[in-house]
């Protein structure tokens, strides 16, 4: 070979290397090792979604806390947190410090879950907290109800989307015969929760640990013989859906383990977290058309959806209507307890991802439902109500305008016939008509079925919990398309 040959074969080895080095040089994306685990895991998911849930043995209730005003409702769930581990202790003196510095040393437990500075300064509820715990065979989503007799509706939002209920009473020595008597919040959360399908109740006794009780068995004792006849004229069944049972919200006694014989010698029954957990789940239809009453909407990589589901069962990628505007959306992605899953059952608090329809176009109590089985928009229907009481001296006759309270919407409406009254005692209609019903009626009077028009946009139905007029419930109704 002679040197020209050779020259020339070391300029070609030259310029590939420089190829070489050109072509390393462009960014390389290296992905790291959690997103190619993530991505594999995505890859490798199971052909049928619902395998992802069974997949988690534990079953699922959403739990409203109801209750007068300061029974200790939000120290309670605060409380149960702690415990769970939700909350760790740093944070916890964190709250110390700050309801110290607010002279407000007993409240720090419930700023776990008022936190909104409005209700930790006036130390009471306002909007319904939500928080999730888990115990050994339960996945919980607590539903802190404001107690508060200015709040009632957001009580009412809460409580539509419970399963089972906590009513927090307090032993304390003239708080429990302050919610108790007529007006208090504890006797109206009791009827109303009942009316919107909460069929299983705690009646927890908090405050035990009071200097003005001192785990006094009396007064416990005093409070249960109370609350039972009140209970079964509500229509509970006291021995087979309601648990009594002492606690203290504010120090965790006879919460998450029984309490120490030592200070309450007289309690054999089970601790709160025991209760929780022996308390069956409502039976609930995965196989029936799909509807999720929507309680709030947000904007995230598109339009996102909260509610729970009431009906049915979701898959990514499934189609579905916005109803009452009968706006056809996708399902980009299923959000439940913070965590991404690709379907979701009856009794799921979720958020859902949309694609389809904008943010605006949305209200709080739209209802997501299935395309084959839309739910129906009426403007009419007959409805059924139970009467407890008339204020103000009012006549409850035609015209008279109400408020209706159905899952998380709140819509003004007219009455416009009175139908019909019903004996209370055989559930039949009375022969004689009636046109009016005035406050001294509602006592000889159960029920009467009346006929209402709603005023404004068209009303969608889902599961129907409540016609709220200051004191009247409404108990079942049918449509006139």
């Amino acid at each position: 070979m002679d040197i020209e040959e050779h020259i020339r074969l070391l300029q070609l080895d030259s310029s590939d290397f420089k190829d070489e080095a050109h072509t390393s040089s462009q960014p390389v994306h290296v992905e790291p090792t959690a997103a190619r685990e993530v991505k594999d895991k995505e890859t490798s998911a199971p052909e049928d979604p619902k395998d992802e849930m069974k997949a988690n043995k534990k079953r699922h209730l959403n739990v409203v806390f109801i209750g007068h005003v300061d029974a200790g409702k939000s120290t309670t769930g605060g409380q149960i947190l702690f415990l769970s581990g939700q909350v760790d202790d740093r944070t916890i003196q964190k709250y110390e410090k700050e309801a110290k510095d607010k002279s407000r040393e007993s409240w720090y437990m419930a700023y776990i879950m008022d936190t909104n500075e409005e209700e930790r300064v006036k130390g009471k509820t306002v909007e319904v907290g939500r928080a999730h715990f888990e115990t050994e065979k339960t996945r919980f989503t607590i539903l802190d109800a404001p107690g508060h007799k200015s709040y009632v509706p957001n009580m009412i939002s809460g409580a539509s989307q419970a399963d089972i209920g906590v009513l927090v009473i307090s032993a304390r020595k003239g708080e429990f015969e302050t919610g108790y008597e007529r007006g208090g919040q504890t006797r109206e959360h009791v009827q109303l929760a009942k009316t919107l399908g909460v069929s299983k109740l705690l009646v927890v006794v908090n405050k035990m640990d009071d200097p003005t009780v001192n785990w006094s068995k009396e007064r416990y004792d005093e409070i249960e013989s109370k609350m039972t006849p009140f209970l079964k004229s509500s229509g509970y069944n006291v021995k087979k859906d309601v648990i009594f049972l002492p606690i203290s919200g504010l120090i965790g006694s006879n919460m998450k383990a029984r309490v120490d014989k030592n200070m309450c010698p007289w309690w054999n029954g089970p601790c709160l977290f025991e209760a929780l957990d022996a308390v069956e789940v409502p039976p609930r239809d995965p196989k029936g058309p799909f509807r999720l009453p929507i309680i709030d909407k947000f904007k995230d990589m598109g339009t996102v959806v909260m509610g729970k589901v009431e009906s049915g069962s979701v898959c990514e990628g499934d189609n579905l209507l916005v109803m009452p505007n009968k706006a056809q959306v996708k399902v980009l992605a299923i959000y439940c307890n913070e965590n991404k899953v690709r379907w979701a059952g009856p009794g799921e608090n979720l958020r859902v991802r949309l694609s389809g329809i904008e943010e605006d176009d949305i209200l709080s109590g739209f209802v997501l439902s299935s395309i084959a089985k839309p739910i129906a928009a009426v403007y009419e229907f007959v409805a059924q109500l139970q009467i407890f009481e008339l204020l103000d001296n009012a006549i409850f006759t035609a015209g008279y305008k109400a408020v209706l309270h159905i899952h998380s919407v709140l819509e003004e409406c007219e009455i416009v016939e009175l139908m019909q009254q019903i004996d209370p005692r055989t559930r039949k209609p009375n022969e004689k008509e009636s046109s009016l019903c005035e406050e001294w009626g509602c006592r000889h009077m159960s029920h009467s079925g009346l006929l209402f028009v709603l005023k404004g946009k068209p009303l969608q139905w889902g599961k129907l919990l409540i016609f709220m007029l200051q004191a009247v419930v409404l108990k079942q109704f049918w449509c006139k398309r």
